[in-house]
């Protein structure tokens, strides 16, 4: 473990030549702190909460330039305290650190650090200036030596990196900040230019993503988290008519050889991005799907009265524009294996299987059943079917869905749309423990669908193989263990019959087509997802998986990220052999290792201002069809949702005993 010389954390001195210095747990406690990368030592840290030093040599007074120097190329310039101080600190420290005569002396610095501390409009003004603080009130004495003498410092090696928690908690990393900067500056095609550096299904992902960007956000310590799902949407969806933004394959800024191409197979979210970001590198590419349409479950498992498909189609049409190939109806282990496609020329090959399959509850009776019995999936197949006019699918009577997630949500809301008499969720713990996005809860209580929760199944009712009804049993609480965790128990003699006339399980989904990589020298885990580790490689040279056939059933967002992941890995293998050092990576690793994000927020000068919310369809309407329910924002609500983001910008940095490899950024 990383053993800290001296330092301030969270205003707590660690100093071993003071008797009353304390060590705190809050910077003894570090993980994965001892190097950066392969044999190259963490020598110092610096951060919005204060700073560690674990080499008594480093120069402070470089390491301070070196934040300073990121706070002042990061600074928006809109108050004077941020966009002067910085730059006057940053000058100031870089000519101590060569040697020269400043113009501002300490204490000169250290009034404009508590002048940018104190006065700042943003997050990134206000906490720039607390470990340059912490050093100048604790360790005066260790940089005034080091200027003592006023010989320049000798170079150190590090990297500083800019963050904030949306963007940390965002499995694409997107600087959310910037591109709700655009928004403020009515610039969103520039904001829509931020988004398409990281996927290229803007609109889809403003319509569905599960927002772990605004469960970050500090604003809701004020009053609501900023929409930034809303404004994501809203950027997108200005991409309209003549001045729509074109792909093109001129895009492209070095095109390979015709040699150098990938194959993906899956055209879900996970492949479309990978395949998205290959073909910005300029490789050439094939995406293998087995149906005869782009989008995975993106396409097949969300309704259209949340997703409209032809504003899916728009994005996924990205691939064909950027000069890639889907070859629809080819379906691993059938029409092709993965040593066809490395006899075929391709270069690497990326899984994006997707989970499609549902899982069953298990329970007496549900084997029998043949009439009136889907998985969700199977499900939400049919209504996509049904809605695309290829199969219709009418629903009579009391249909019952099982399961508290977004899955769940999707086959109630659909049943109501389909003439069922009746909808009802069954859920085995309370409803505040269910996790789909809590708007969809709401419209389903607005579509007028009977909950039951802390119930659950137990049996399935059918006669003649059609279901008839199911018995459930109420549930109870129990206390909370030791994590605070409260779990459910039966009630004993507490079963009761519910009429059913659809019985629908929505409670997960597993990878359809484990069995057939494996042949090919894909490992398989324990939950018979694919194997692969933290670069998306999988067991077999050159093939690459991510998605959902890797961590199970996850969300959009997270599907993307590993596409984007997985087109570096991709690259690097094709280039050089061998995978690259990321550094940005290591160093959301330390961060995320460390809680190192707080989990407060930092005062800011900002007016209570409840969010902009989505103009919706009246639930009396939108129950008779699948026209998207939710609307688009206009440019004013659009510009006064922007004005709330408080631009919670931090910058971090170390300083390391060798160069850091240069990896993607």
């Amino acid at each position: 473990m990383a053993q800290v010389a001296y330092g301030v954390w969270d205003g707590v001195v660690h100093d071993p030549r003071l008797e009353t210095g304390d060590t705190g747990t809050p910077i003894t406690a570090l993980k994965n702190f001892d190097e950066f990368d392969e044999g190259n030592r963490i020598r110092a840290f610096f951060g919005d909460r204060g700073f560690f030093v674990f080499d008594e040599k480093v120069s402070l007074i470089d390491g301070l330039y070196h934040y300073m120097e990121k706070a002042a190329e990061q600074s928006c310039g809109a108050c004077t305290p941020c966009r002067m101080g910085t730059v006057l600190v940053r000058d100031a420290l870089d000519r101590m650190r060569r040697g020269l005569d400043s113009p501002l002396g300490f204490d000169d610095i250290e009034m404009l650090g508590e002048q940018m501390k104190e006065t700042s409009l943003c997050g990134l003004g206000q906490t720039c200036s607390v470990a340059l603080l912490d050093v100048l009130r604790n360790f005066r004495d260790r940089v005034e030596a080091e200027v003592e003498s006023q010989r320049p410092v000798k170079a150190q090696h590090g990297m500083a990196y800019m963050t904030a928690p949306c963007i940390e908690a965002c499995p694409s990393k997107v600087n959310v900040p910037r591109y709700i900067d655009y928004i403020r500056d009515g610039k969103p095609e520039n904001s829509l230019g931020v988004l398409l550096q990281k996927y290229p299904m803007a609109a889809t992902c403003g319509r569905v993503c599960v927002r772990y960007c605004e469960m970050a956000c500090r604003r809701k310590f004020v009053d609501e988290a900023v929409g930034i799902k809303t404004l994501k949407r809203y950027v997108a969806d200005q991409q309209k008519g003549p001045n729509a933004l074109k792909f093109t394959r001129d895009m492209i800024r070095t095109p390979l050889d015709k040699g150098m191409k990938v194959a993906v197979v899956g055209a879900g979210p996970a492949g479309i991005s990978c395949a998205y970001h290959l073909l910005l590198h300029g490789y050439h590419v094939d995406v293998f799907e087995k149906s005869d349409q782009a989008g995975g479950m993106a396409q097949i498992g969300i309704p259209s009265y949340r997703l409209p498909k032809d504003t899916l189609a728009m994005e996924t049409d990205i691939i064909v524009e950027l000069g890639g190939r889907f070859r629809y109806g080819q379906a691993l282990g059938r029409d092709f294996s993965i040593d066809d496609l490395f006899a075929q020329g391709y270069k690497a090959v990326f899984l994006g299987l997707g989970c499609q399959k549902g899982t069953a509850l298990g329970i007496e009776g549900e084997e029998a059943a043949r009439e009136g019995y889907y998985s969700g999936i199977d499900f939400l197949l049919r209504v996509h079917d049904h809605v695309n006019k290829v199969a219709p699918l009418d629903l009579k009577g009391e249909v019952i869905v099982v399961g508290g997630g977004n899955v769940a949500m999707d086959c109630l809301r659909s049943s109501v749309r389909l003439g069922a008499d009746n909808v009802h969720v069954v859920y085995r713990r309370t409803e505040a423990d269910m996790p789909a996005d809590h708007e969809e809860i709401v419209a389903a209580h607005a579509e007028d669908i009977r909950f039951h929760t802390l119930t659950n199944p137990t049996r399935l009712i059918t006669e003649n193989g059609k279901v008839t009804g199911v018995e459930l049993v109420r549930m109870e609480q129990t206390e909370p263990d030791a994590s605070g965790r409260r779990n459910v128990r039966p009630i004993r003699g507490s079963e009761f019959i519910l009429p059913s006339d659809t019985f629908i399980p929505a409670i997960g989904q597993q990878v359809e087509d484990g069995a057939l990589v494996e042949g090919d020298g894909i490992a398989l885990d324990k939950w018979r997802c694919v194997e692969a580790n933290t670069k998306l490689e999988t067991a077999r040279p050159g093939v690459f998986a991510g998605g959902d056939c890797v961590t199970g059933a996850s969300t959009l967002i997270w599907a993307m990220a590993a596409g984007l992941k997985a087109a570096r890995s991709i690259d690097d293998w094709i280039q050089r052999g061998s995978v690259r050092f990321f550094k940005r990576s290591r160093m959301r690793s330390l961060l995320s290792d460390n809680s190192i994000l707080a989990s407060d927020v930092v005062e800011t000068p900002v007016r209570n201002a409840y969010r902009v919310h989505n103009p919706e369809l009246d639930p009396d309407l939108r129950k008779r069809m699948f026209g998207e329910v939710e609307q688009t924002i206009s440019d004013a609500e659009a510009y006064a949702e922007a004005q709330r983001c408080m631009r919670c910008y931090r910058v971090y940095s170390v300083v390391t005993e060798h160069p850091i490899p240069e990896g993607a950024v």
